[in-house]
């Protein structure tokens, strides 16, 4: 795993996230500002994982210092083999050395197994439709350190 310009991303981003329409866009308008972070996986030389990280005001926890995960992507013919979990973990690993306390992402209802299995935790009752994919979404997030402020 290894941080990436975002640019790489692009086409892994539209082939697994947008269903290989060229017409849809996967440019996330942070994708240049200088505190986003890519992060990808390569088998070989070709790229099978990405993972985009913004720094965010969360929905949820407000007071701890939160990116946004954002175009999580596993080429198909590699799901399941490991390479969201390690791509998850090298981040996660980056984002707290640069003091990051919490993660979330507007998560698709088919990979909340996933993310569960990840150590996300879901908000209840923030089930939506995506208008971008026309997916159902759940908001999920992670605590990447204790939060000293819990009751």
């Amino acid at each position: 795993m290894e941080r990436v310009h975002s640019r790489k991303l692009h086409d892994l981003r539209r082939r697994v996230l947008r269903a290989d329409n060229p017409e849809v866009p996967v440019v996330d308008p942070r994708d240049e500002q200088p505190t986003s972070l890519h992060f990808g996986g390569l088998e070989g030389s070709r790229l099978v994982v990405s993972a985009s990280f913004y720094p965010s005001t969360p929905p949820m926890n407000p007071w701890l210092a939160t990116y946004q995960l954002r175009y999580m992507a596993t080429d198909f013919d590699v799901q399941g083999l490991g390479y969201g979990g390690r791509v998850l973990a090298f981040a996660e690993a980056e984002l707290r050395r640069l003091g990051a306390e919490q993660i979330w992402a507007n998560g698709r209802d088919s990979a909340l197994g996933f993310y569960r299995a990840s150590g996300w935790s879901i908000v209840e009752g923030s089930q939506y439709q995506s208008l971008e994919t026309n997916l159902p979404h759940t908001v999920i997030f992670k605590r990447l350190v204790s939060d000293p402020t819990a009751a």
